[in-house]
């Protein structure tokens, strides 16, 4: 039986309009993946973060080398000033100590030193060389504390040994608490101390060194594996301000 000749057309424009709709989702599909092909990829995250990290670390070395040209600055004024405190004290009759002047004498060569040990001071060793350096120190004001006093400075405080191992808080605890045993004896022994003339300026000086290395530990009691520059970066600063004084109290005995 054949269909009406009105249902051939119903049938066949139902058809076309099927058609018709499947070629434009098809178009629309193409303009879609087309548009998504050209546009740019985005960068990948990590690339985006490693550069950051790397301005980052080049404006902290710039820093670094900025801080440096300046002590390189300081040392050799405070070199300078050290050549004409000797002139002048030279030509006087009342003068330092001698003990005191040699051991400015010293500071000058070992804060040249201490300079450029900071050159090469780096996260994987600014611990040990900061451990030795103030090791050093209290030792230098201990030698002064029994002179002074005719006593033996430290004298019940015990070494604690530490190793490389041993985590950074740990280390650093050991060592904080030993020094503070340390100081806290020496300003017992130089409470009631008296002197007079030149030897007056050296007591004052070694009061001051005490307490200096009293305020070193405090600090260091809340560092972290951080703050290894700006930690030893400041230990030279502060040991040329050190020196610097010491230089301008040579002249003050009269």
């Amino acid at each position: 039986m054949k269909m009406p000749l009105e249902g051939r057309e119903r049938l066949g424009g139902t058809r076309d309009m099927r058609n018709r709709t499947t070629i434009n989702i098809g178009a629309v599909c193409v303009v879609l993946m087309t548009a998504a092909c050209n546009q740019p990829e985005p960068p990948p995250a990590t690339a985006t973060t490693v550069s950051r990290e790397s301005a980052a670390a080049a404006e902290l070395e710039r820093k670094r080398r900025d801080e440096m040209a300046q002590m390189d600055s300081r040392v050799a004024d405070l070199e300078r000033r050290w050549t004409e405190m000797e002139s002048k004290l030279t030509a006087k009759t009342r003068t330092a100590t001698a003990t005191l002047r040699d051991e400015v004498k010293e500071d000058v060569s070992n804060v040249r030193r201490a300079t450029a040990d900071l050159r090469t001071t780096a996260p994987e060793n600014w611990w040990e060389r900061h451990e030795r350096a103030m090791e050093r120190a209290a030792e230098d004001i201990e030698a002064d504390v029994r002179r002074l006093t005719r006593g033996k400075a430290a004298a019940s405080v015990a070494a604690v040994e530490t190793t490389v191992q041993t985590p950074f808080e740990s280390r650093r605890d050991q060592f904080v608490k030993r020094h503070q045993a340390r100081v806290e004896l020496m300003n017992k022994q130089l409470k009631n101390v008296r002197a007079r003339g030149a030897q007056e300026t050296e007591l004052e000086d070694t009061r001051a060194r005490v307490e200096k290395l009293k305020d070193d530990l405090n600090r260091l009691e809340r560092a972290s594996v951080d703050d290894w520059w700006e930690i030893s970066a400041k230990r030279v600063n502060e040991y040329i301000d050190r020196v610097e004084s010491s230089i301008r109290r040579l002249d003050d005995n009269k």
